[in-house]
């Protein structure tokens, strides 16, 4: 998802995670998490290569991690993506 994910069920552009006061908090729990660099890194070289569109709820069911983690993990990706071009 180019911008955005999808979170229960209705589109939610990363812009409206960057306004919530509370982002900067998960964010920071997230990257204070162990393994946030590994599973980083493990959806970013296979998971989006399988699953390019996949969503938090999908990526939290597979990989066993918090929702908070998932989006930040997406949401982190698809910065660095936005960043390359």
């Amino acid at each position: 998802m180019i911008g955005g994910c999808i979170v229960d069920g209705s589109f939610m552009s990363f812009s409206e995670f960057e306004r919530n006061p509370l982002w900067p908090i998960l964010v920071e729990t997230v990257h204070a998490m162990v393994m946030f660099p590994h599973h980083k890194a493990y959806t970013r070289d296979v998971l989006l290569r399988e699953q390019p569109n996949i969503t938090p709820h999908e990526l939290s069911a597979k990989l066993g991690i918090p929702l908070g983690e998932a989006l930040v993990i997406l949401y982190e990706l698809e910065r660095e993506k936005e960043a390359e071009k």
